[in-house]
């Protein structure tokens, strides 16, 4: 009997790999190993398989992120350490590049508009989580009283998935750090050396 996390690891790997559109239910029971009754019975849908392999996925990397976003350090050592957490995620030889939830189901058929709307949701989700973090770096003195902390949590989002668009296109992991290090010049009031890039 196939293992729940060991489906859902899989299911995530198909489809960060081939895209929802691009995988088939045929695609997913044969790298599981099952057949489609025991897909549908355990699982449901393609639709939903899809949005429990995100969350099994996104689970497994914001533990660690969330915990350098939302630490003790400075915002601005925070984001950089953040930011360059991300284009390891993106590089990693033994895992598709890019990142599953940035750059997926952005172009969609009709019928996918369900799906599309999910991982849109996520990126949002992740931009607020930015957001909260920068609204903390106001009341704690680190950033100015009239900073615009939704178009500043956006930028650094859009950088986020320009890196991922970047990383699937072949871009290496000292090319990402180095687009980084260039966004980072933007953040407010501040032009320095960012913490924590050896490369």
């Amino acid at each position: 009997m196939l293992d729940r996390d060991v489906g859902l690891d899989i299911a995530a790997r198909l489809f960060w790999e081939r895209g929802y559109e691009g995988t088939s239910t045929a695609d997913l029971t044969k790298a599981m190993g099952i057949n489609p009754p025991t897909l549908y019975s355990t699982f449901g849908s393609k639709e939903e398989l899809y949005r429990q392999a995100l969350d099994f996925s996104i689970a497994r990397e914001n533990s660690r992120r969330s915990e350098i976003l939302h630490s003790n350090l400075p915002v601005y050592e925070a984001l950089s350490l953040y930011l360059y957490d991300i284009a390891d995620g993106d590089t990693q030889p033994d895992k598709p590049r890019g990142c599953m939830v940035s750059t997926a189901v952005l172009q969609h058929a009709e019928e996918n508009a369900s799906v599309a709307r999910t991982t849109a949701a996520l990126r949002e989700a992740s931009m607020q989580v930015l957001k909260s973090r920068f609204d903390r770096a106001i009341t704690e003195g680190e950033l100015p009283a009239e900073t615009d902390t939704d178009t500043l949590a956006r930028f650094y989002g859009a950088i986020i998935q320009g890196m991922s668009a970047q990383a699937c296109d072949g871009a290496c992991n000292a090319l990402l750090k180095r687009l980084i290090d260039i966004a980072l010049t933007a953040w407010p009031g501040m032009r320095q050396t960012p913490a924590g890039n050896s490369d």
